[in-house]
């Protein structure tokens, strides 16, 4: 009986921590009792983990809006969680929310986390979110993961941001004009810095990142 007590008043400790998690954010109401218990537990611990809890909040909700089935939002702000975290440890714990969310995104595509911290390593003092979003942009353009990585790092010694969106354009471009996307990313590289110049019509402006 007592172990059975024991149980029983564990399970509801953990129902009040995942209720008290809930309340403290209202937008969580959209979604049913059992997700949004689920969804409050994980966002508990990205907070405490350091890691951007937002980011999990708008998937949670994201998935509600389109009416996805409860178990896989649970599934997609799990897997968030867990791309995050990743990103966080190859990036270090200075690393900041854009960052780690560009970050989470590439890894999500398959880029190897191990891209992510030899970035951090060519730069070191500059934000990489504009270079991690390339980097999983052109893999959801059909370049290979690590081709896509090693064309960002090839060039993350001599790009600024805004070349990096022109190198990003090139490579869409020649994949649309029927270029296989993994030699678009190679033939962009071998053009060089220079060949990646920026107008205000276009050039350096920043669509979207993509999500994870």
């Amino acid at each position: 009986m007592t172990a059975l007590r024991t149980a029983a008043l564990a399970a509801a400790l953990a129902g009040l921590l995942a209720a008290h998690a809930a309340a403290q954010d209202p937008r969580l109401e959209r979604l049913d009792p059992d997700t949004r218990a689920a969804v409050a537990a994980l966002v508990d611990s990205a907070r405490q983990s350091g890691v951007p809890a937002e980011a999990l909040i708008d998937r949670a909700l994201e998935g509600a809006a389109k009416q996805a089935p409860e178990p896989r939002i649970v599934a997609a702000v799990t897997t968030l969680l867990g791309n995050l975290r990743e990103a966080r440890a190859a990036l270090g714990a200075s690393t900041t929310a854009p960052e780690l969310q560009a970050g989470a995104s590439a890894i999500h595509l398959g880029v190897p986390a191990a891209a992510l911290t030899r970035l951090r390593a060519v730069r070191p003092r500059q934000p990489l979110t504009i270079a991690l979003s390339v980097m999983a942009d052109l893999t959801a353009r059909g370049v290979p993961a690590d081709s896509a990585a090693a064309a960002v790092l090839a060039l993350a010694g001599s790009l600024r941001d805004d070349q990096f969106l022109a190198f990003r354009r090139n490579v869409e471009r020649d994949i649309e004009l029927g270029a296989p996307a993994a030699a678009a990313a190679s033939s962009s590289v071998r053009l060089g810095a220079g060949a990646f110049t920026t107008d205000a019509g276009s050039s350096g402006s920043a669509r979207p990142l993509r999500r994870p």
